[in-house]
């Protein structure tokens, strides 16, 4: 059985308590982007968790994206302002409201590789 680290809380209450949540695309959170993002949340005193789900659109592709999530909606706006990510609802967003369904995407895929400051590793652009 797998085992969950006690000091990371279950996706559950991180819904529950996090529920501010803003997604940019996994590829954008990694790398030199990662130490922007957490320095800009060291920056504002941001107290947040992420979480990771999987986005489908229309056509059958996928991607992995990363939820960034906080308890008030005035700190995941200031975040969402300045990283330009996507706006997430956990209970309306996720397949059927469940804890770790897929984001079925109603708009057209369109690969992203710059947003706000943040920018794709040439590694990773493919």
């Amino acid at each position: 059985m797998v085992r969950r680290s006690r000091g990371r809380p279950a996706p559950t209450v991180i819904d529950r308590e996090w529920p501010h949540q803003v997604a940019l695309p996994d590829d954008l959170c990694t790398a030199r982007n990662y130490t922007l993002i957490r320095e800009f949340c060291d920056k504002h005193g941001l107290d947040h968790w992420t979480r990771k789900v999987q986005a489908i659109w229309p056509d059958g592709r996928y991607e992995e994206w990363r939820l960034h999530c906080f308890r008030d909606p005035a700190t995941a706006d200031a975040f969402r302002n300045h990283f330009v990510g996507i706006v997430f609802d956990p209970v309306k967003d996720r397949q059927g409201g469940r804890t770790l369904g897929a984001w079925h995407r109603k708009d057209e895929y369109r690969r992203i590789v710059d947003q706000g400051p943040l920018t794709v590793p040439k590694a990773l652009r493919s």
